[in-house]
């Protein structure tokens, strides 16, 4: 039943890379005449068949189901690369600058490698927080301030990623 499942997502996963391909391609193209039209569904089409041919097309590989949950993480993160680069750049311009770096091990309470890049790269964009390593369940976090090793320790952060990837620990597929 397992195997049957796997093959049913692979399709809808196939199909919807397809579309994702096709509709990037006419956008950035710009070209709307039939040749164009054609031409670009076709090395779609063939990027696709690759792709499942390698079989890299899997519930991993690209996250629709995430789509609503993006516009929202994405307006929270972009919110906290404003205000740590604020928060980074007024101790830069401070006339003796408070800078008290720190090197910690944080868990990291996301369940897939995925949630765990995700967050670690949430992480190293802020300004004035670095994602140094990741083992197991833990991350290597270099900051700035001990303030920003504090605000990782409240969790956030993590929760926040946790909630956006969580539709990715319903899927149980082993190859």
């Amino acid at each position: 039943m397992t195997v049957h499942y796997k093959i049913k997502m692979n399709k809808t996963h196939t199909f919807n890379l397809f579309i994702v391909l096709f509709i990037t391609w006419l956008i950035f193209s710009g070209f709307f005449s039939p040749f164009f039209i054609i031409a670009g569904a076709l090395s779609c089409a063939f990027a696709v068949y690759i792709a499942h041919r390698m079989d890299v097309v899997d519930h991993e590989s690209h996250y629709f189901h995430l789509t609503m949950r993006t516009l929202g993480y994405w307006v929270w993160i972009a919110k906290e690369i404003i205000l740590s680069s604020l928060a980074v750049t007024r101790i830069v311009w401070q006339a003796k600058p408070i800078i008290s770096p720190a090197i910690a091990w944080i868990p990291a309470n996301q369940k897939s490698d995925v949630g765990k890049a995700v967050y670690a790269n949430s992480i190293t964009l802020t300004p004035g927080t670095v994602c140094i390593d990741v083992k197991d369940d833990m991350l290597e976090v270099h900051t700035l301030t001990h303030a920003g090793l504090d605000d990782l320790n409240k969790g956030e952060m993590g929760n926040r990623v946790r909630n956006f990837i969580t539709a990715e620990d319903h899927y149980d597929i082993q190859k």
